[in-house]
């Protein structure tokens, strides 16, 4: 199952909040141990402008389209 959930500050720490629907579905209760794999959207801020080239769009489209027929 993969949750796209929003860290909050809670204390000195930073701490998500499980949906209702999902702590019922998944039998989820205090003090329970789980497991959770963290994974880091990328921003597209981050990393727009980074790929340089001296191709306009229009031509990387056409180069890629020869072959299809």
């Amino acid at each position: 199952m993969v949750l796209e959930l929003k860290t909050r500050k809670i204390g000195n720490s930073i701490g998500v909040i499980f949906p209702n629907e999902i702590i019922k579905k998944e039998h989820i209760r205090p003090n329970q141990t789980i497991g959770i794999q963290i994974i880091k959207k990328a921003d597209l801020r981050d990393i727009f402008g980074l790929v340089k080239t001296k191709q306009t769009a229009q031509e990387i489209k056409d180069e890629l389209r020869k072959g299809w027929d």
